[in-house]
């Protein structure tokens, strides 16, 4: 998903300085070569910027220049900063300090909170939100989880905008911010959390740089340590850094010009944390001297995707795109954009799942494919529609790869193995280490074929082949590695979090979708009130959205797909419009203030999937009635039984609970979750409706033609109070 992950190749380390710059363009051996004074990067998504600071990293240390002990690398991500030190690692430059802005300042602060204040330094605290919870009860002021969550945001944000909380009110009228509560009470609320914080001896996150600050401020014989270990300093994805980071890395460097910045206004995203482009934008203002390198060369995307991206900061209006870079694709030319447009959020999820399975049908890897929506909560529907499909997903955010509890088991017996191996007759057939790896993995559950459905065993199984591929390339890569080796490259891989590709489909938000990229990227929902999102309303608001979208665009390498829904639910008024960022975009679209109509001309592809010879489902939707009073139906829930929740129930309760055996049954025997095979409120649905025939079955919303297919003899025949037997056929 990553340029690092994207091959899990092991490059040999170059063997000399010049050989560090082979394979750079002209302007990215720009980049590596200029090692003195401040340095700008004005880095276009896809143009390696990541690239460039690493080779230019390697390339002063292995020519002589850097000490790797006195460099400090800071980027956003955990993830973001393994990724760079695996870089450096395999450029030869190993000892070099990569790390986010918090993991630096929190060993800092560890080490001088002794000296500096006395004691140990005071717990951390995982999660604020319980503390602020306690501050707001204090304060008799009852909030919501939303609220609770919101509070928690503006306390984060006015932290690393260094404001206190006396000064909140003002300062959020300043920035045109809107508070989720009455701002006073919102200054109360921080200020007896932070009240709190000192009387439980606890900090939070956002302490680890404000107490940083304070002590390099305070005590110049400490700066002055820090000062003589760092004197050469990179920072990634400058575009983000907040008012609180700028000050820290301004001591850091303590009058210095030892620094290269790299970051692009045109993917600043994050605003709503604090960050803020402006340091980025002001930098040749601030360092007048500057060596300033644009890298506009796109090696990730193809023409038509980079138009594309072109085409929407063209409309962008503000600073930031009077800064915009107009990329310039490197590849091949590729398919145009596929734009879609469905009747409903449901119709819109089955459409992308249907087309997904196409693809991984025609070879396709899963781990290459990415859904990317604006919200969290539309995630779920994705995930019914993809488990339907049986296409196998991952949801970005969720556990790390080498935390996972198969992973870890693995880890332990490969090590025993590679200890005590000589022993094992498990290994006696495995003359090579791919074979002993497998051999080792498969008493842990890999197994030469994966298992059936998209359930917790897929998902086990996926881990350990992502270890059994890793093992391959890192064979192919060393000839003659043996599994001491393999453990200690895993080693060092858990501690850069430089986690194997899984094979899934990612699900993920547009925000936590920046730096990562796929071959196919599906835009799902790209209509107004969802993008931009409704409650965007400054001007400021409306262009962090585009540059958002901007984002998700430059995520896709080859394929990509646009899509939204004229209603969120089926039966719904079709109200929704595309969005307005694509206006002039999307053929058969102008750039006007009005949008056009929805049509079905120029390119826009209506209906439910892009092939034209397939038949489609569902279309044009009469609104869902109650079949007991006739009211109008909503809610997805109460239109899959096709009746509200109130109304009373014919169901055969028998029936429904043969229905439930039945399923269990299956979802075992495919390694599946229940609800793959059929939802609860579709067997209730089943269970109220007693279909009898296949066109019966396959009008009761749930039932798929996937899943009449697969299922729908067994269910018809448990309708009929016949036994079925106990069988999992695939499709």
């Amino acid at each position: 998903m990553t340029a690092a992950t994207h091959s899990t190749l092991f490059p040999q380390v170059p063997d000399s300085a010049d050989a560090v710059l082979e394979g750079l363009d002209p302007e990215q051996r720009e980049v590596a070569t200029a090692l003195q004074g401040p340095v700008c990067v004005l880095a276009g998504a896809g143009t390696g910027k990541t690239r460039a600071i690493t080779h230019r990293i390697a390339y002063g240390v292995r020519a002589g220049i850097l000490q790797p002990s006195s460099v400090l690398a800071v980027t956003f991500t955990n993830r973001a900063a393994g990724e760079m030190r695996g870089r450096l690692r395999q450029l030869g430059a190993a000892g070099v300090q990569a790390r986010t802005f918090h993991s630096a300042a929190l060993r800092q602060l560890q080490y001088f909170w002794p000296k500096a204040v006395g004691g140990s330094l005071p717990r951390l605290v995982d999660r604020k939100i319980q503390l602020v919870a306690d501050a707001a009860a204090a304060c008799r002021i009852r909030l919501d989880r939303n609220e609770l969550r919101d509070v928690t945001a503006e306390i984060e944000w006015s932290k690393v905008t260094q404001t206190v909380p006396a000064d909140y009110p003002p300062a959020i009228a300043k920035a045109g911010r809107d508070a989720p509560r009455d701002p006073a009470e919102i200054a109360q609320i921080y200020n007896v959390y932070e009240d709190l914080k000192r009387d439980r001896s606890v900090i939070d996150f956002e302490d680890v740089l404000l107490l940083t600050v304070a002590i390099l401020q305070d005590r110049h014989d400490i700066a002055d340590q820090v000062r003589s270990q760092y004197q050469h300093f990179v920072v990634d994805e400058y575009q983000d850094v907040s008012p609180l980071q700028q000050r820290l890395l301004e001591l850091w460097l303590g009058g210095r010009d030892n620094l290269c910045v790299v970051g692009d206004a045109s993917q600043t995203i994050y605003s709503f944390t604090g960050a803020t482009p402006d340091h980025l934008l002001d930098f040749r203002t601030r360092h007048p001297g500057a060596t300033v390198v644009k890298l506009v060369r796109d090696y990730r995307s193809t023409p038509q995707v980079v138009h594309l991206a072109n085409g929407l900061l063209a409309q962008a209006r503000g600073r930031a795109a009077d800064h915009r870079l107009e990329l310039v694709s490197q590849r091949e030319a590729g398919p145009e954009p596929v734009y879609t447009e469905y009747t409903d959020e449901p119709a819109e999820a089955e459409g992308a799942a249907r087309r997904i399975r196409e693809l991984m049908d025609s070879g396709v890897p899963a781990a290459e494919i990415a859904i990317l929506f604006r919200t969290n909560a539309q995630s779920e529907t994705y995930e019914q529609a993809l488990a339907d499909a049986g296409v196998p997903y991952q949801l970005r955010g969720a556990e790390r790869f080498f935390d996972r509890p198969e992973v870890r088991k693995a880890g332990i017996a490969l090590r025993g193995a590679a200890r005590f191996g000589g022993n094992d007759a498990l290994l006696d057939d495995a003359p090579d280490l791919p074979s002993q790896v497998r051999a080792v993995l498969s008493g842990e559950g890999w197994t030469t074929q994966p298992p059936a459905g998209s359930g917790a065993v897929r998902e086990r199984w996926e881990s350990l082949a992502a270890l059994v591929n890793l093992a391959q390339d890192f064979a192919a890569a060393s000839p003659g590695a043996t599994l001491a080796d393999l453990v200690a490259e895993l080693d060092e891989r858990a501690n850069a979090q430089h986690a194997p590709t899984v094979q899934g489909v990612t699900l993920a938000s547009l925000h936590s979708a920046k730096g990562l990229e796929w071959d196919v990227v599906f835009l799902v929902g790209v209509a107004e009130g969802m993008m931009p999102i409704t409650y965007a309303k400054t001007d400021e608001q409306i262009e962090e959205e585009r540059r958002l979208l901007y984002v998700g665009v430059t995520r896709a390498r080859r394929h990509l797909h646009v899509s939204w829904a004229l209603t969120r639910a089926p039966g719904g008024r079709p109200n929704r419009r595309p969005s307005r960022f694509l206006d002039g975009l999307r053929p058969g679209s102008t750039a006007t203030a009005g949008r056009s109509a929805a049509g079905g001309s120029g390119g826009v592809v209506r209906g439910f999937t892009s092939r034209p010879d397939a038949a489609p489902r569902r279309t044009q939707r009469t609104p869902a009635r109650c079949r007991v009073c006739g009211r109008t139906l909503t809610d997805a829930g109460e239109m899959k039984l096709m009746r509200c929740e109130t109304c009373p129930s014919d169901m055969d309760e028998g029936l429904y609970e043969r229905l439930r055996e039945w399923r269990g049954v299956q979802a075992r025997l495919s390694g599946q979750p229940d609800f793959c095979v059929f939802t609860d409120r579709t067997l209730m649905a089943i269970a109220e409706a007693e279909p009898v025939s296949p066109v019966e079955l396959s009008r009761i919303p749930g039932v798929i033609k996937r899943k009449l297919d697969r299922y729908g003899a067994d269910v018809l025949a448990i309708c009929a109070g016949q036994e079925v037997g106990e069988s999992a056929d695939g499709e």
